[in-house]
């Protein structure tokens, strides 16, 4: 836990005192939005076993997911971007809306916002950490609340579509949801803009 207080504490150590951190979850599948998260929680406030959603059980990211959302001292803001905004826009703007989304959902005012991997023009300072979500206590909180929301969603969409998969893989690409999507074509969440689903869009026209 110590290390991924390094980057709160130098901050908090030069003077700002309330930071909120940003995480995505969904760049990378083949279906379905992207989700991120903005967080804020109270120095001095600390939650056992946070760190990056992805070094995780799914049972120990939904454990901490309602500890987080549910704490009255912590606040967040969540941003969903479907699958036709990020085919109209491409999936890096798409995140981009999606953040800043969720820091405009925050419902307190922030002095500092760490933000994962990118850079996001925001109304107060911010701080791009690369692997964010393994260097800060904070980011890491955000990809929680990120990858258990597009979870959530995700879950809902495998009712509509039990054929894919989208339960088990939520959306990402593998080898069984590549080989439902050649068999079946895609459903209506796909993104169609990302291969093999864009190849296939233009063999059929």
């Amino acid at each position: 836990m110590s290390h991924m207080l390094d980057e709160e504490q130098a901050l908090w150590a030069s003077g700002y005192k309330k930071l909120s951190g940003i995480d995505e979850a969904g760049r990378g599948p083949l279906a379905g939005p992207v989700v991120a998260a903005c967080i804020y929680i109270p120095q001095g406030l600390y939650f056992d076993g946070v760190n990056d959603s992805k070094k995780l059980s799914h049972k120990l990211r939904e454990e901490l997911f309602e500890k987080l959302t549910n704490h009255p001292d912590v606040v967040y803001g969540v941003g969903i971007v479907d699958h036709k905004t990020i085919d109209e826009v491409n999936i890096l703007q798409a995140t981009f809306l999606a953040m800043r989304e969720a820091y405009t959902q925050l419902a307190t005012q922030t002095d500092m916002v760490l933000i994962d991997g990118v850079h996001l023009n925001l109304p107060v300072p911010s701080k791009k950490l690369i692997k964010g979500d393994a260097r800060s206590y904070t980011i890491a909180a955000a990809s929680i609340i990120a990858k258990v929301t597009r979870d959530q969603i995700m879950f809902e969409y495998d009712k509509q579509w039990p054929e894919y998969g989208f339960g088990q893989h939520k959306g990402y690409g593998t080898e069984k949801h590549r080989k439902k999507i050649f068999e079946l074509g895609p459903c209506s969440i796909h993104r169609e803009s990302f291969e093999p689903i864009k190849s296939l869009i233009v063999a059929k026209k």
